[in-house]
């Protein structure tokens, strides 16, 4: 039985909900870099991570979105390494179940394979480089998110599988007529199907569109292969309110959903930009009525 499989036997797991908003509330400037804060503000990216722990994760992530060379410069191996020990400290506060897992984020490279920004080459070093500092930190998975490119996602998931962790790779669907595809045009199935070839133990959706598309999309990716199906949808439409961003969804309306998303197949629920840990608590109570 692989490892994901015997998370899983319990049914399905809830995750955490959004970093970057929740930096922000800690003082994050917009535009900064938040992985940069794993070096200078540690106990500010715990106290992120820590709220969803108590809030009822059984899976939390790492801030280590954009750690990769060719998204930004600065110490990377120590960023990275930095946050799965973060993310670690943290994950012991569920001791009564033991504790939560730690899967490393992995983010796109911000460059266009197509238009010549970078290589192939360039891009899977990069990749590899990040997967090998998450895994030597200790982390139990690697999760590759917010893709769009089904090329990068295959060079991001042959490097990540380097590591001998389990890996799954989730994209964001916001584009065509029925917010359906990704930013490259890639569909549900399509993406499925290339990850389950590239060797990927799990595929899903993030981001993107908002909780109330996440179960059509769960669905097609369901059956389209054989993957765990990774459901982390955003908590609805940001808006600016002068200089912040806010979601108007409520934590209940996004849990209200968790129900479909487990008929449509979901292993694991969470949310994306918005969500807070008032979300996951949310969450945990729906699942709890569901059973």
């Amino acid at each position: 039985m692989s490892r994901l499989s015997e998370w899983l036997q319990d049914g399905v797991r809830i995750t955490d909900g959004a970093w970057g908003t929740q930096l922000q509330a800690r003082g994050l400037a917009l535009g900064a870099s938040p992985d940069s804060w794993n070096l200078t503000h540690p106990e500010r990216v715990e106290e992120v991570a820590r709220a969803y722990v108590e809030a009822g994760s059984e899976v939390i992530l790492t801030n280590t979105f954009r750690a990769n060379a060719l998204a930004m410069e600065g110490d990377l191996d120590a960023i990275n390494r930095a946050g799965v020990q973060i993310s670690l400290r943290a994950a012991k506060g569920r001791a009564a179940k033991g504790r939560a897992l730690v899967f490393a984020s992995i983010g796109p490279t911000g460059k266009m394979l197509m238009t010549g920004e970078t290589t192939a080459e360039q891009m899977s070093a990069a990749f590899a480089a990040q997967a090998a500092s998450l895994a030597a930190a200790g982390a139990d998975a690697l999760l590759i998110e917010t893709m769009s490119d089904t090329d990068e996602a295959r060079l991001a998931v042959t490097a990540a599988k380097r590591t001998g962790l389990p890996v799954i790779v989730s994209f964001a669907f916001d584009s065509g007529r029925n917010k359906d595809r990704t930013m490259m045009g890639a569909t549900p199935e399509a993406v499925a199907a290339a990850m389950a070839e590239a060797g990927a133990d799990g595929v899903g959706a993030n981001c993107g569109v908002g909780v109330e598309h996440a179960a059509a999309l769960c669905a097609r990716l369901r059956a389209a292969c054989e993957l765990p199906v990774w459901i982390k949808p955003n908590a609805g439409l940001p808006k600016m309110e002068g200089s912040e961003v806010r979601y108007d969804v409520s934590a209940e309306w996004f849990a209200a959903h968790f129900a479909a998303l487990r008929e449509a197949g979901a292993a694991f629920v969470g949310g994306c930009c918005g969500s807070t840990p008032e979300f996951i608590g949310a969450l945990v109570k729906a699942r709890c009525a569901c059973v």
